[in-house]
């Protein structure tokens, strides 16, 4: 039996952590609902957390490996928004009709059960969900809550800075009202030092903001916008990247590589790094992730080897359930090293939809009292290299079990010059496979 972890003690830890998300008036979670969002349950109920790229996957496939189940849906926004592709959109080379969803449609067309609310906490003990409209029993519980992210390495406790920062210089990695604000920001931009700050891995998606830094290089070279996009990256060179910048943007975009962003004053317009102070006009500014608050709250987090946390959900690598936990299971980008061997899965949405898969198969296995099958995800990438010309990367990576148990990854990249649309097609036929979409786009 897991560990309560809903004393006000652990929960205000959690908070600490600058998951901005959290209210500071929020009432301590321990303090259950006794208004129930669904009657009891006639056989055994899965709830899943989070409507994203995993969470609907896991739904939708569960309904096809194991119909005599009662899945539920649990997630606060109206409609699903995808990242995938919404770079184009963002300087107007998309019209955008592929990032948002519909999540009833998709319920209605496997039969699942959508409600649109907001999960405040879990209590394992009980196998409850606590949600702002009530709390709902669980017999098995898949979390796919996705990534907060994580102020406290720039303004230690300074939730204000944390607040302001998101609000005006949004990273546009979670939801799409940050994407929104983004866009509205490059339209309004009318010119000089536009700073961008890139995490440190893991992060989701991580080709993405290097295609934004070429998305947005071309932006201000075809209006002619007199402004420079100043990259900070505290990772490796990204070589291709580098290459694209330099040959095509060269007046419009500074790439500075292994800048690890100290500290940053949001009010006085500045960014520290190790070993510059710069200034900027305005920023896209790109903090560091971590799992998201939920994981936090519930006592889900991994711990390095001296016993600190690693901000990521601690989860077995090939079944996915929660260590200690076999009712509880974590996909998504939430999840913590996959493998010694290569550590963290990319945190794309691809992958996160084969991880949805897989925890469907391990539930449907044990609801039949069967051992569960060892399977592992895959993941594909595209991501444009270039504007003008047009280029595009492909990037795939395979797993498979090696002899020890330990996962081994292969990645292999394949550049097209002359790419005809397999992004959006490849969208497309996963939004067909997860949201019921149909070939119209409707």
């Amino acid at each position: 039996m897991p560990s309560s972890p809903l004393n006000r003690r652990n929960f205000l830890t959690a908070a600490g952590a600058l998951g901005i998300s959290l209210k500071a008036n929020a009432a301590p979670p321990a303090i259950l609902s006794s208004t129930t969002l669904l009657p009891p349950s006639k056989g055994k109920r899965v709830v899943i957390v989070g409507g994203g790229w995993g969470g609907l996957s896991a739904a939708r496939h569960l309904r096809e490996v194991a119909p005599d189940l009662e899945v539920v849906l649990l997630e606060k926004s109206a409609a699903f928004w995808s990242h995938p592709l919404s770079n184009q959109w963002l300087v107007g080379l998309s019209d955008g009709r592929h990032l948002v969803q519909d999540y009833l449609a998709a319920a209605s067309a496997y039969g699942y059960t959508f409600i649109r609310t907001e999960v405040t906490a879990i209590e394992r003990d009980t196998r409850q969900v606590i949600s702002d409209q009530g709390a709902l029993n669980y017999d098995w519980l898949i979390l796919a809550t996705g990534i907060r992210y994580n102020f406290a390495p720039w303004f230690g406790a300074d939730h204000r800075a944390a607040e302001y920062t998101q609000q005006n210089y949004p990273a546009a990695f979670i939801g799409g009202e940050e994407t929104r604000a983004l866009k509205k920001k490059l339209e309004n931009f009318g010119g000089g030092d536009l700073v961008m700050t890139i995490p440190l891995m893991p992060y989701r998606c991580p080709p993405a903001p290097y295609e934004r830094a070429c998305m947005i290089g071309w932006w201000l070279k075809a209006r002619k916008i007199k402004g420079k996009l100043i990259v900070l990256d505290p990772n490796p060179i990204a070589l291709g990247f580098d290459r694209v910048y330099k040959q095509h943007y060269a007046n419009q975009i500074v790439y500075v590589p292994q800048a690890a962003v100290k500290a940053v004053d949001p009010f006085g317009k500045t960014v520290v790094t190790d070993f510059d102070t710069i200034k900027f006009d305005d920023a896209i500014l790109m903090a560091p992730q971590q799992a998201a608050d939920l994981i936090w709250q519930t006592d889900l987090i991994g711990k390095d080897s001296t016993g600190k946390p690693t901000g990521w959900a601690d989860q077995d690598a090939v079944h996915l359930h929660a260590k200690g936990d076999e009712r509880v299971f974590l996909i998504g980008d939430l999840i913590d090293k996959a493998s010694p061997l290569f550590g963290h899965y990319p945190k794309s949405g691809h992958l996160a939809n084969r991880l949805g898969r897989i925890a469907a198969q391990e539930i449907a296995a044990r609801a039949q009292g069967k051992e569960p099958p060892k399977l592992l995800p895959d993941s594909v990438c595209f991501v444009h290299a270039n504007v003008e010309p047009m280029e595009m990367i492909r990037i795939d990576a395979q797993y498979r079990l090696r002899g020890d148990g330990l996962i081994v990854q292969t990645v292999k990249q394949n550049y097209d010059p002359n790419p005809r649309g397999e992004d959006v097609a490849w969208a497309e036929t996963m939004y067909r496979e997860f949201m019921a979409l149909t070939p119209s786009g409707r």
